[in-house]
């Protein structure tokens, strides 16, 4: 199907990101706009692309308390005003993403946070065990780089599977309310507690 201009720019109109990106979605769908904003969504580009680097000084702090009070988290969700902190929209992002730190328990919230010294100790397991199962010293570093991607989805809060539906990322879900809201939005910090745990113990 031919894509025209103006189906480019309805795209460009519904999502925020820039012409090229348009035009590669919409040639990947075949024309079809509702699939193209799937597959900008998908890349997690789609209308909050033009939110990011804005200012979030409002925000609130959520709350997650499992049943039978052994298990909860806190989140702190920061958004541009005081207006979007109390959209029910907001409110159920809050309540989903405490909900799911307290169930999936990442230890940061983006790559960027994560440790150093764990990342080199984490390489050096992953290089051990490419070699231990024999595979070639000159392919190592790609195994190793593949598996630093799948520990970055189990640790990162923002890369890991929305436990609701393990279709979207967290980077997903903050960027649909973003979209939706027309605010940009940041998980500032998050802290879980479980009985029993301290924060040593906590993976």
């Amino acid at each position: 199907m031919a894509i025209t201009a103006a189906t480019v720019k309805e795209l460009r109109e519904k999502t925020g990101v820039g012409m090229m990106e348009c035009k590669s979605a919409l040639q990947e769908a075949d024309g079809d706009i509702n699939k193209a904003v799937e597959i900008l969504r998908k890349k997690g580009v789609a209308k909050a692309a033009k939110k990011v680097g804005r200012a979030t000084n409002e925000g609130l702090v959520f709350s997650y308390i499992h049943a039978g009070g052994k298990l909860g988290a806190l989140v702190e969700i920061a958004c541009e005003t005081d207006f979007v902190a109390k959209t029910e929209q907001f409110q159920e992002l809050g309540h989903n993403i405490a909900m799911h730190v307290a169930a999936a328990s990442p230890d940061v919230v983006n790559r960027e946070q994560v440790n150093t010294e764990t990342l080199e100790k984490e390489s050096e397991i992953f290089k051990v065990q490419a070699l231990n199962e024999g595979k070639p010293e000159h392919i190592v570093e790609k195994i190793v780089s593949g598996r630093l991607e799948k520990y970055y989805k189990e640790v990162v809060l923002m890369e890991q599977s929305f436990v609701k539906d393990p279709e979207k990322t967290i980077t997903d879900l903050l960027n649909e309310t973003i979209a939706s809201l027309g605010e940009n939005m940041s998980i500032v910090r998050f802290q879980r507690f479980a009985i029993g745990e301290s924060d040593s113990d906590s993976e």
